[in-house]
């Protein structure tokens, strides 16, 4: 049905078909992901989907697709929706504007939950972020350096850069 309706609006165009399959107990999206690649490519002018709920399988997945799209110049022809956004259509290009605002709003939503329990964290006292990896070496380069070996053997002997080796070393000598 889909093939029919593309060849009928663009008979001279180039089309390449993606069909995920999906089961409950086995969920893929690999022509998804593929699809998208050509996207980012720039190689996708259109994209025809029978309906939106086919494209994306959350309201979230599905608004950050079309953002996608909307930013890489991909227009979205919902066929059985009369969606449709190509340039051909001025209604279809508000209709885009609107499907993409709705997925900036969506991201921005997401940002403020993720600042509020960032702060929530910060607040209870949580250490955020990952550990410094050269916290590990403070003991075994307080150690060598204690028997008086340079910042340069020091770096050798543990297999680090030099410079690290001396921020370790300034960080013990400042009591941080």
């Amino acid at each position: 049905m889909l093939v029919a309706y593309i060849r009928r609006r663009w008979p001279k165009g180039e089309t390449t078909e993606y069909l995920d399959k999906s089961s409950r107990a086995r969920f893929s999206r690999e022509d998804l992901d593929g699809l998208m690649r050509e996207v980012r490519r720039g190689h996708v002018d259109v994209l025809v989907v029978y309906k939106l709920d086919r494209l994306g399988r959350s309201l979230q997945h599905l608004a950050q697709l079309i953002g996608e799209l909307e930013a890489n110049g991909t227009a979205l022809v919902a066929t059985s929706q009369g969606i449709d956004t190509s340039e051909s259509n001025s209604a279809g290009r508000l209709q885009m504007h609107v499907l993409a605002a709705v997925a900036e709003f969506e991201r921005s939503v997401i940002r403020e939950r993720i600042n509020a329990g960032l702060a929530a964290a910060r607040e209870r006292g949580q250490k955020l972020g990952r550990p410094r990896t050269l916290d590990r070496y403070v003991s075994a380069v307080a150690r060598l350096s204690g028997r008086g070996m340079s910042g340069r053997k020091i770096a050798a002997k543990l297999n680090i850069p030099v410079g690290s080796v001396f921020a370790v070393l300034k960080k013990a000598t400042n009591g941080q």
